[in-house]
């Protein structure tokens, strides 16, 4: 890309509040970026297997905010993230409705790493 289009790709992006938050985030909107640890059966299978946790992220959040953020909250070194958007499910009948999409993170520890929810016992 040269130069001018990329002032003109930046441009568009800010005209249509598309702008990425860059490498250098506040702890402010690190603290924003995870909504709750979304515990299912999955979730804690993947969790005992693979060492990975599943999390309720902000649907703008990207993998490298998500691993700033993970790596920031609870003090552990993060190998990956995985990035899923999960469409909101439909309900018929007579109030026809349709909740609301969702982003869903897998974030995979370091060996010797582990994330505690409880807290220090």
């Amino acid at each position: 890309m040269t130069a001018a289009s990329e002032k003109k790709l930046s441009a568009h992006n800010v005209s249509k509040g598309r702008v990425a938050w860059t490498a250098h985030v506040s702890d402010e909107k690190l603290f924003q970026v995870i909504l709750a640890p979304h515990v299912s059966e999955k979730g804690t299978r993947t969790a005992d297997k693979h060492r990975q946790f599943v999390f309720e992220v902000r649907r703008d959040a990207t993998k490298p905010i998500i691993k700033q953020a993970v790596e920031k909250i609870f003090s552990v070194q993060v190998e990956a993230v995985t990035v899923t958007n999960v469409q909101g499910k439909r309900k018929g009948g007579r109030n026809a409705g349709r909740r609301q999409d969702w982003k869903k993170a897998y974030v995979s520890l370091k060996p010797g790493q582990d994330l505690d929810f409880m807290g220090p016992k």
